[in-house]
C-alpha cells in the first residue's frame, strides 16, 4: 500500500476489504460497500446510544464521563475537561480463548526444543 503508514502486524480496513472480496469471490468496489455498511451500521447505533453485541466475538458501547478539571502537561496549567461520550469495546469469552489459544500455539512452537547434536568420533 502506497502512501500509507501501516504498523507491523496491524490490519488496515482495505486489508479487510480484500480478506471480503477474496472470501466471497465479489469485486473491491462491492466488498468495500459491505465493511462500510458494518462500520456505518455500527457507528449510528453508537451515536444514538445503543450497545452492539456480537456472540461469539464482543460488544460495544458507549460509556459516559464527567467534566473534571485537568493539567496541560506542557506548563502544570489547570484545563477544563468537557464531559463526553466514548464506545468502549469488551471482548467476548470465545473471542479471548480463541486469541489466547492461539498465542500459546505459537509460544509452543517459538519454544521448541534445539535438534540434538550428534556424537562425533
Amino acid at each position: 500500500m502506497q502512501g500509507t503508514r501501516k504498523e507491523e502486524g496491524s490490519v488496515t480496513k482495505s486489508d479487510l476489504i480484500e480478506t471480503v472480496a477474496a472470501k466471497l469471490h465479489l469485486p473491491k468496489g462491492k466488498a468495500e460497500l459491505i465493511v462500510n455498511c458494518v462500520f456505518d451500521s455500527m457507528e449510528e447505533s453508537l451515536k444514538k446510544g445503543e450497545r452492539i453485541e456480537i456472540r461469539g466475538f464482543g460488544s460495544f458501547e458507549i460509556r459516559h464521563y464527567k467534566a473534571y478539571e485537568g493539567r496541560n502537561p506542557r506548563t502544570g496549567d489547570p484545563v477544563g475537561v468537557h464531559p463526553k461520550r466514548l464506545p468502549f469495546f469488551k471482548v467476548g469469552k470465545e473471542l479471548k480463548e480463541r486469541v489466547n489459544e492461539a498465542a500459546q500455539k505459537k509460544d509452543t512452537k517459538d519454544q521448541a526444543p534445539p535438534t540434538p547434536m550428534s556424537a562425533s568420533g
